[in-house]
């Protein structure tokens, strides 16, 4: 009986070793030496778009919090318990120190490129005849994947360390796999299986790897066994299963990914990958008009461009497939590339498809593939110079790498700031309105209300039926004397294009609680907030305010404060304010002594708990406590005319 074996091609010349070979730390310090120097004009960058929501908030920096990241789906804007821990570690190390987390994603962006030149160069020992890895392939792809400029979304966007992170994992994982795969030693399998676990817990794009891990082996072996290849992965495949599927459920469910805006038919899903695979593409081999936010194109009726672009795909993988008998290598480097973007093609629904189809950071593990390829094509052509010209070439790829990590570092210099950031993706995208809404946002907590108007207005211009940017405008009216009817009437609007908006229910109570005889209406918005959004502890906060400030209703707000302490036990303004209600009553002294401390213990720079602690122990006689108090006031704020009148009191007591 004969044995089933591989048809392999001729065996190819083997490649001369270089005589001198480059000691592997000198390659590692080299690459993290250009990773720090083309992203250097972004690590003293800001807080950008939706960094609030990862960055650890008050409520999850305790030790419970960290329980909670686990256990609770809702805790964090997205389920990815691992990302999420990192994140609270380094909070424990720096607190909200943006340098830290910069630094941090630079550096595990050069960890990754590095890990990929290990995993790479794994594979080349191993390759069989026709697929051979020429000397120097595996650091030049790592070397372009360091500091090619469609990856610094994801390193200069402190956000995405879920992609730097993940992607650390992911390599780990592979490298980890291919001693199994080769010793078969089941530590090897362990160690790797529970990467693999973290990385999926970091980011579930990266659930495609099993299916890698099997494209690597018939790349490197030229066919696959069912027991020795496939069977092994079968539990990695079950389990990136439940994370695919977890992960479109809270797109869809939990994030907002379903409407108008996401129904499309299933052949027009799969012209808009074809579409998308061409344009990941094309960034790839010339990287000009980078954008934070690109243009959402329309899917256009005839489709004539979107069926191109898939029709050329489909016959790039006919003519690699053709071709496989002469190199693997490019079919392996094609399919990984786009296996590894099905999760973003457009098959699922995910929330940026609201405003487009395609954003850098969705191909930084996918470019892998094409990385790998562009790596080995330019070491073999070099190894097959003439021996007097491979300097010139040496040179030319020393200058290719010194101009693309030229174009990160002006890149990376748009992530300094939100206003910076926004400002250059409208340059490049002129109908962008969800940057011009953010920029409205971001103008308007730096104080510049006039401007935030203007950009506001300009989304709407742009996307009319667009209920944020409603909201948004309404929000920066309600600041402007004169303009509360004008404002309500955008609430409204904004109510009425999308009902279930709990945060446009509680901008509008905001305003109403202003005007005369609006307080039942007020509430009323605020009840119906809070039935949309039952663990919005903003909701209970503005509401405990509301009824504070109502005579006979202290009772109501003490209770509705705590439900805001519940569900955000860090805040040392709710705490300040609930002591404040809960020393108006007889029985509320001791609690309310209990509640300033707990906002001095969370905030000792919290002016208005010191100044309201000072009063408080002045009316009981505490006059020691009360003057500590009402000094610490004034070294955080020595103009408060508050606290120097109350010190002036103190002063005037007799005995003192």
């Amino acid at each position: 009986m004969k044995r089933d074996r591989a048809v392999r091609p001729a065996a190819a010349a083997p490649f001369k070793e270089p005589r001198r070979r480059i000691p592997a730390w000198a390659s590692v310090a080299l690459v993290l030496g250009l990773v720090l120097a083309a992203y250097w004009p972004c690590l003293h960058g800001g807080l950008l778009w939706d960094d609030e929501a990862h960055v650890t908030r008050a409520d999850l920096q305790p030790l419970s919090g960290l329980l909670r990241i686990w256990t609770d789906l809702s805790a964090t804007q997205q389920y990815y318990p691992v990302l999420h821990t990192a994140f609270w570690i380094e909070h424990r190390l720096w607190g909200d120190a943006t340098l830290g987390y910069h630094l941090v994603n630079v550096l595990l962006h050069g960890v990754d490129a590095c890990l990929f030149a290990g995993v790479l160069a794994a594979l080349g020992r191993r390759v069989a005849p026709g697929a051979i890895l020429p000397p120097g392939a595996a650091w030049l792809a790592a070397l372009l994947f360091a500091v090619h400029p469609v990856c610094v979304e994801s390193v200069a966007w402190i956000s995405e360390q879920k992609n730097t992170l993940s992607l650390a994992f992911y390599l780990l994982s592979a490298w980890a796999y291919l001693g199994f795969s080769g010793a078969r030693g089941r530590g090897s399998y362990i160690l790797a299986f529970l990467l693999f676990c973290a990385a999926l817990g970091t980011k579930s794009v990266t659930a495609t790897l099993p299916a890698a891990l099997l494209l690597v082996t018939w790349w490197t072996a030229g066919r696959l066994a069912w027991r020795r290849d496939v069977v092994p992965l079968l539990p990695w495949f079950a389990i990136a299963a439940a994370s695919g599927l977890l992960t479109a459920w809270v797109e869809r469910h939990v994030i907002g990914a379903e409407g108008p805006a996401y129904d499309l038919s299933l052949p027009r899903r799969f012209l808009l990958a074809g579409h998308v695979i061409w344009f990941y593409l094309g960034k790839l081999a010339w990287p000009e008009g980078l954008t934070f936010i690109y243009p959402r194109w329309e899917m256009s009726r005839e489709g004539v461009l979107d069926a191109g672009c898939l029709a050329a795909a489909v016959l790039t993988t006919v003519l690699l497939w053709i071709r496989r008998g002469r190199s693997r290598g490019p079919l392996a480097s094609w399919l990984f590339f786009v296996g590894s973007l099905l999760p973003v093609l457009g098959f699922f629904n995910i929330f940026p498809f609201l405003y487009s189809y395609v954003a850098d950071h969705f191909q930084y593990l996918p470019s892998l593939g094409i990385f790998a390829l562009a790596g080995g094509g330019i070491a073999l052509l070099l190894a097959r110079l003439p021996a007097a010209m491979q300097g010139w070439g040496g040179s030319a790829c020393a200058l290719l790498v010194a101009f693309l990590a030229l174009l990160t570092r002006v890149q990376s210099g748009d992530y300094r700031d939100s206003e910076t950031l926004y400002l250059a993706t409208i340059a490049r995208n002129p109908s962008c309105w969800m940057a011009e809404d953010n920029l409205a946002v971001a103008l308007d907590k730096a104080g510049r209300s006039a401007d935030a108007l203007a950009h506001v207005r300009r989304a709407l211009e742009i996307r009319p039926d667009y209920p944020e940017a409603r909201n948004n405008l309404g929000v920066q009216l309600a600041g402007l004397p004169g303009h509360e009817q004008e404002a309500i009437a955008q609430f409204r609007e904004a109510l009425r294009e999308k009902p279930g908006f709990g945060e446009a229910h509680v901008d509008l109570a905001n305003l109403l609680v202003r005007l005369p005889g609006r307080e039942a209406e007020a509430e009323y918005h605020y009840r119906v907030a809070l039935r949309l959004e039952p663990d919005s502890p903003e909701a209970f906060y503005d509401l405990a305010g509301f009824l504070a400030r109502q005579p006979g209703r202290d009772a109501d707000a003490i209770a509705v404060f705590r439900q805001s302490l519940r569900l955000r036990p860090n805040s040392a303004e709710a705490h300040s304010n609930l002591a404040v209600v809960l020393a108006r009553t007889p029985e509320g002294l001791g609690a309310a002594y209990a509640e300033f401390s707990q906002a001095l213990l969370l905030d000792p720079n919290f002016e208005p708990a010191h100044i309201n602690m000072a009063i408080l122990c002045y009316r009981q006689g505490l006059m020691e406590m009360a003057l500590s108090h009402c000094e610490a006031a004034l070294r955080i704020s020595p103009g408060d005319g508050q606290a120097r009148r109350l010190l002036e009191q103190l002063h005037r007591v007799p005995g003192r």
